[in-house]
């Protein structure tokens, strides 16, 4: 029998992330060596990175940092909560943020080609996925550039890293206004800042369900229109920042607040995990 104790397994899981019965085997085949069964775990881990590509991956967290009027969010993904809520996919996270906020990285794509040290970050993923085991990628990430920009994390979950993160950029205001909109957004998931982002196509298929609804309902064909109108902007309202009822206040629309703290939303970015 190998020469380890709980107490290796526990600092091994620890130290690579890996699940407790790969720890048990490669400290096994490494007769209880923490430095070989680390390698062993790599090396395997490696050889089955291509065959984790398929997995799903619904869990992780979502990283932010603004400072100085940049503000950057990235979403780091894994198959397991066990996973998410470990120090070595948490610092895996703060690493790839850290190196996003550097190289000014406004998509994912250029976070995972760019250079840490010497090796791509897509490379740093991989080398993550083999010790730990689990198909890890960074799936998105946003940057929004404004005179006033915070970031506000939310945990759905007091025992995970934060699931939700949003970004919110203003001109004019005060941090306390733009924290209000960001935790507002965090709640109410707007989709666009304004109705004019909105593509034509969506906005004309909500107007098909509406009168196809109002004519199931029986409603009188001179109404139809207002009754049709009515309804496009019931689908504004929940889906357009500026148009929500806010969330402090719901007899304001987030645009009037904005008005009366005297600033203009520029942009905002929203991640939830795995959405």
């Amino acid at each position: 029998m190998a020469n380890y104790t709980a107490a290796d397994i526990k600092a091994l899981r620890e130290a690579t992330g890996a699940g407790m019965m790969d720890v048990k085997k490669a400290l096994d085949e490494a007769d209880g060596d923490s430095v070989k069964a680390t390698e062993i775990l790599r090396v395997k881990g490696l050889k089955g990175v291509t065959k984790r590509e398929g997995r799903t991956t619904s869990n992780g967290l979502v990283a932010a940092k603004a400072e100085a009027g940049v503000g950057t969010l990235v979403e780091v993904l894994c198959e397991t909560d066990f996973v998410a809520k470990g120090q070595k996919f948490i610092d895996l996270a703060d690493t790839a943020l850290a190196q996003a906020v550097a190289i000014g990285a406004a998509d994912a794509q250029a976070l995972l080609d760019s250079d840490l040290d010497g090796q791509s970050v897509q490379a740093i993923l991989d080398e993550a996925n083999a010790t730990i085991g689990e198909k890890i990628e960074i799936k998105r990430v946003a940057r929004v550039e404004a005179p006033t920009v915070v970031a506000y994390l939310h945990k759905t979950s007091p025992d995970l890293p934060a699931q939700i993160g949003v970004l919110v950029g203003i001109t004019g205001g005060d941090e306390h206004v733009a924290r209000d909109v960001a935790m507002h957004v965090a709640a109410f998931s707007p989709t666009v800042m304004t109705r004019d982002e909105v593509d034509a196509a969506v906005v004309e298929n909500e107007r098909r369900l509406a009168e196809a609804t109002a004519r199931e309902e029986g409603k009188p064909e001179a109404a139809m229109p207002k009754i049709i109108e009515g309804r496009v902007n019931g689908f504004f309202k929940e889906n357009v920042l500026l148009e929500q009822a806010f969330a402090k206040d719901p007899k304001k629309t987030v645009a009037k607040v904005l008005e009366e703290a005297g600033a203009t939303l520029t942009g905002f970015a929203r991640f939830r995990v795995g959405a």
